[in-house]
């Protein structure tokens, strides 16, 4: 595999003045950040009450309409704009610039209007970039990163997360475009999406995926949610539905300055090399669906919370404070075959867990959805009082009747099956170190993103892939089209041993024999997360097993669309602060 050492690192980044001294430009002319960084004070996220924000329910708008004629559901297009505007985080912070998803600036919201969809009719959207020349957080020069060649502009692209549509409506990190389309990336391709919605129903969300800039657009509000609904197929399993009882909670981490604005850390950890980039971002104040620690009244009935973490690397362990569990229906964009009970859930960054919480097993008056996960994680700081809680439910003294009962079974997805397998793969997650032992940028197999596709999976096969982790972190992985089953998970032994041969020998799993290595504690995996899905968190010291499918899984039928066509997909980190630097990597169909 080609390797790059850390020594390239300077000469990269000398290749890069011309670009670097652009941003630079760019970031100068940001007036609000350079007053900021000139003795902006950090919030103390003590000073901020809990649970004095009531949870909003975002916008909904239909991605389908009735024809009144006959009453049939017919395609619909949206169009839905990115607009600077600010926005109140918590009743005692002052408003927020942010960026906002919506069809107006007065309606946009962070988290932007929940698209809903109905399985086998059309959406198209036109996606606007409404946003001024001028970011609001800083870029860093030093990354490969999306730079207009005018300098201005903020570049912008969306990616439909857990999607199965076509090629040029997957929102490609270079098929970016800035405000007007005055100017575009070179993969740019149309102006309106095409998402077919053929694939099983689910929950999805979108986001920006621009190439360098997707952690900085997130933090900034660009994200919201969209679900492909399915009613013949739903209707008959009895969950929770309508507005009051079906809810979404996106939640994510952010820090502010006294005055409101978003913190971010404007000094990397390696200055000399990246003057910007962190490894890793980490906000203090939990965000659900826009509001600071929210609360929600909730009867003694079921609910159902599609919950999706949409933050740039905070893992999350969620629990119950008063013992509540967890019944999970889904996981990602597919229902599971039966519903699993469980205590606590582990969500990374860009998982979706989809479960009922009956609020009737409640003994008491309220219960605080709480968190204990590490970060970074595994093997980070604890949590702290501000972080370690996300929303309060209050929960009414009356028990009310929902009529409804569990099914025992869902959906009737195939299991695995590796007698088709067409192909196997190594895939090795790579973090590289400056002399003073800090990060300097990831890798997958040793390549970086610009380098020629080395993925080309055959439209309608299964491979085997087997996801090597030598890094000290958890990594989101995310396969955009895919779906996948993850069978197992295996520690290396000897990890050093093999980390040497793979980064500066043989650099090749086979060759670095993985089969002697790859013997160490099986770890199994959760009940919940045994369905078809699109992200899974690859543990480090480990290899898993991904079984990966290029085609659908609730039925027979090809793709509506050409999957070979450029400009392809990709697979990455989802901790966006990676995935920017540059732990992503092209994919390539072929018939």
């Amino acid at each position: 595999m080609k390797m790059m050492n850390v020594g390239c690192a300077l000469p990269m980044m000398m290749s890069l003045l011309g670009r670097m001294t652009m941003m630079m430009m760019m970031v100068a002319g940001n007036g609000s950040s350079k007053q900021l960084a000139g003795g902006e004070r950090l919030l103390n996220p003590s000073k901020l009450e809990m649970f004095v924000d009531e949870l909003p329910d975002m916008p909904k708008l239909l991605g389908y309409r009735v024809q009144e004629a006959d009453g049939k559901p017919k395609p619909k297009s949206l169009t839905i704009g990115m607009f600077y505007k600010k926005w109140k985080f918590h009743r005692d912070l002052p408003a927020t610039p942010v960026f906002a998803y919506g069809t107006t600036k007065r309606k946009a919201t962070v988290p932007g209007p929940t698209i809903e969809a109905l399985h086998g009719v059309d959406t198209r959207v036109t996606w606007l970039n409404h946003l001024p020349s001028r970011h609001i957080l800083p870029w860093d020069p030093t990354i490969p990163t999306a730079v207009p060649p005018s300098g201005e502009g903020v570049p912008t692209v969306v990616h439909l997360h857990g999607g199965i549509h076509e090629p040029d409506s997957d929102g490609n990190l270079d098929g970016w475009y800035t405000s007007g389309f005055r100017e575009k990336g070179p993969k740019w391709r149309k102006k309106t999406y095409h998402y077919s919605n053929r694939q099983q129903p689910g929950n999805l969300w979108y986001h920006d995926h621009a190439m360098g800039l997707t952690r900085i657009n997130l933090l900034a509000g660009l994200i919201g949610s969209y679900i492909i609904r399915q009613p013949e197929v739903e209707a008959p399993l009895g969950l929770p539905r309508g507005d009051e009882f079906d809810r979404a909670l996106l939640i994510f981490d952010r820090s502010f300055y006294t005055n409101g604005s978003i913190y971010m850390n404007r000094t990397g950890n390696n200055p000399t090399i990246h003057p910007e980039w962190q490894p890793e971002y980490f906000g203090d104040v939990i965000m659900v669906n826009g509001k600071a620690w929210p609360y929600m009244k909730v009867g003694r009935r079921k609910y159902r919370f599609r919950i999706i973490n949409t933050s740039n690397a905070r893992f999350l362990n969620l629990y119950f404070t008063n013992g509540l569990n967890f019944v999970h229906v889904g996981s990602d964009s597919a229902y599971l075959n039966r519903p699993v009970v469980t205590n606590e859930t582990l969500v990374a960054p860009s998982e979706i867990f989809d479960v009922i919480v009956d609020f009737a097993k409640s003994s008491s008056g309220t219960a605080v959805l709480a968190n204990d996960a590490p970060y970074p994680y595994p093997s980070g700081d604890p949590v702290n009082e501000a972080n370690s809680k996300v929303m309060k439910f209050i929960i009414e003294k009356k028990l009310e009747k929902d009529g409804l009962m569990l099914p025992s079974k869902l959906a009737d997805y195939p299991s695995p099956d590796l007698s088709g397998v067409s192909c196997t793969r190594y895939i090795v997650l790579y973090e590289y170190e400056s002399a003073e032992g800090e990060p300097t940028h990831l890798y997958i197999n040793g390549l970086s993103y610009d380098d020629p596709v080395t993925e080309e999976p055959r439209v309608g096969s299964s491979e085997l892939w087997y996801l090597i982790n030598l890094t000290d972190d958890n990594h989101p992985l995310h396969i955009h089209l895919a779906l996948f089953a993850v069978l197992e998970q295996t520690e290396l032994l000897e990890e050093e041993e093999f980390k040497e041969c793979m980064m500066n020998k043989l650099k090749d799993a086979k060759l670095c024999q993985v089969e002697k290595h790859a013997r160490g504690e099986r770890i199994e995996v959760p009940v919940h997360e045994k369905g078809w899905k699109n992200v899974f968190k690859m543990r480090p010291g480990f290899m898993t097993k991904l079984l990966v499918r290029f085609s659908y899984v609730h039925s027979n039928s090809s793709y509506p669309f050409d999957a070979t066509a450029d400009p392809g997909y990709v697979y990455h980190c989802h901790i966006l602060d990676h995935e920017d630097n540059v732990m992503m990597r092209p994919m390539k169909l072929i018939k």
